[in-house]
């Protein structure tokens, strides 16, 4: 079959992939059900779906009154980050990850909202529920996205293109919200397939994308190599720095080198990555169910801490919290990691590893507490965070007598136990019905929830005026 597929309107798709919606969105091929042509799914089992402008989409979901407005989700405060917006506010140039002041001056009418972690933990619960009715091997990425492998799938819906049209269909009926898919042999070009398939911000409105992108095996090349180097995993933003001023600025520039020429310019093991990436080798398979490899928190402050004092409190907060998931996923931990970041955004990390695991909350922030004892705070601290990784399941740890780090408290097993009781009490009255002293504030309990504050702090809350 021709690799250009032809489109209603006469013209011609690009050779390098097979761009299909459902009917009326631009650039479609077909409708949404309609079998793809011989060929195009052979081979083709890996499937990315990322949905579209997550965050901001559930809100104008919550509330039509926000529809076809900017709005935009993070943290509200001078210090959050925007977390997702809509194309309404992408076309003046906001974008995720941007300074909320900045996208503030971007986009003065925008809709700003913090985010909601529980409830678009609530609609990902549904998400994942809708893939696992195509297949069973579901590699989540975050909330919005995961990777699906549906090579055993073919008998019962037939082919990958009509897969990824069926979930785009069922995701619209169930949830009523809209999704990108990739479609392709391997895990990265699936994930640059499914941002093909999006739509685009202009100053007119969102404009439709394609909705599913299938990238063929003899296509590869032709669409991976005209792409931003920074498409490639493992290239961040200084990788990408470092490559652009040795005049690498598209992955076809970094295929023309040979490797050993990679690996001077990142090293070996990110060298040898990348330089098969370029090429399109890519032997990562779709894992379902991967490993938790670490639990951690941490905290933006709206102002600089100068105080160690005030800190200690706030690493109890982080550490109940981080062994209040553990206890939930049922694992346990050996190594604690301390994050600290200064006002002038310089950055460290300290870390140390017990010979037995960690069974407690309070065990959790004895580490982490010893570990800011050897940190000079004056200069003031703009964010901290507390995470446990070397993680096991709960089970292989019981009945092993753990380190104890003060002679003087009971055993870190009865901790254990402690923390069982508050998590049991928890699960029935709710996060605020009990937990540590430390962390009790003017208003009650003080608990870290799973997304709190997770884009920055919000805006102050302007104190009620006097009668």
């Amino acid at each position: 079959m021709n690799s250009a597929a032809r489109l209603p309107s006469g013209r011609r798709a690009s050779s390098a992939s097979i761009a299909t919606g459902t009917a009326g969105e631009a650039g479609a091929t077909s409708s949404a059900r309609a079998p793809s042509a011989p060929g195009v799914s052979e081979g083709l089992d890996v499937l990315h779906v990322d949905m579209d402008c997550f965050f901001a989409a559930v809100e104008v979901l919550d509330d039509p009154s926000l529809n076809g407005r900017p709005v935009i989700v993070g943290g509200t405060g001078t210090r959050g980050v925007v977390a997702a917006c809509s194309y309404e506010a992408r076309s003046t140039g906001v974008r995720s990850a941007m300074p909320m002041a900045e996208a503030r001056r971007r986009c003065p009418s925008a809709v700003v909202l913090a985010g909601r972690h529980d409830r678009y933990g609530e609609v990902s619960s549904e998400l994942h529920s809708i893939f696992h009715e195509f297949t069973p091997v579901v590699e989540p990425i975050a909330l919005d996205e995961a990777f699906l492998d549906v090579s055993g799938s073919h008998r019962l819906f037939g082919t990958s293109f009509e897969i990824a049209h069926s979930i785009r269909h069922r995701v619209r009926d169930v949830l009523h919200l809209d999704c990108s898919v990739g479609v392709a042999r391997t895990k990265l070009i699936a994930k640059l397939a499914s941002r093909a398939a999006k739509p685009t911000a202009s100053p007119e409105g969102p404009r439709p994308g394609p909705g599913v992108v299938v990238v063929r095996m003899e296509d590869e090349i032709e669409f991976l190599h005209p792409r931003p180097v920074s498409d490639l995993w493992g290239v961040g933003p200084r990788t990408a720095e470092r490559l652009n001023r040795y005049g690498i600025h598209t992955i076809a520039d970094l295929a023309s080198l040979d490797q050993a020429a990679v690996t001077r310019l990142v090293g070996r093991a990110a060298g040898t990555q990348l330089f098969a990436l370029a090429a399109a080798e890519d032997d990562r398979p779709v894992v379902a169910d991967r490993a938790l490899k670490s639990v951690g928190h941490e905290e933006t402050f709206a102002t600089d801490h100068y105080e160690a004092g005030s800190l200690q409190s706030e690493l109890v907060r982080l550490s109940d919290s981080v062994g209040d998931r553990m206890r939930a996923a049922e694992v346990v931990g050996r190594t604690v990691t301390l994050k600290v970041r200064f006002g002038d955004f310089s950055t460290i990390t300290r870390s140390h590893s017990l010979k037995g695991s960690l069974l407690s909350s309070s065990e959790i922030a004895r580490v982490a507490t010893a570990l800011l004892a050897g940190v000079d705070v004056s200069p003031g601290v703009r964010l901290i965070g507390v995470s446990v990784s070397s993680l096991e399941p709960r089970e292989a740890a019981s009945g092993r007598q753990l380190e104890l780090l003060d002679p003087n408290v009971t055993s870190a097993v009865a901790r254990g136990d402690v923390d069982a009781a508050v998590g049991a009490i928890r699960d029935r009255y709710g996060a605020g019905a009990v937990g540590p002293a430390a962390v009790v504030g003017p208003t009650g309990l003080r608990v870290k929830r799973l997304g709190d504050a997770q884009w920055g702090p919000a805006e102050p809350t302007a104190p009620d005026s006097a009668d």
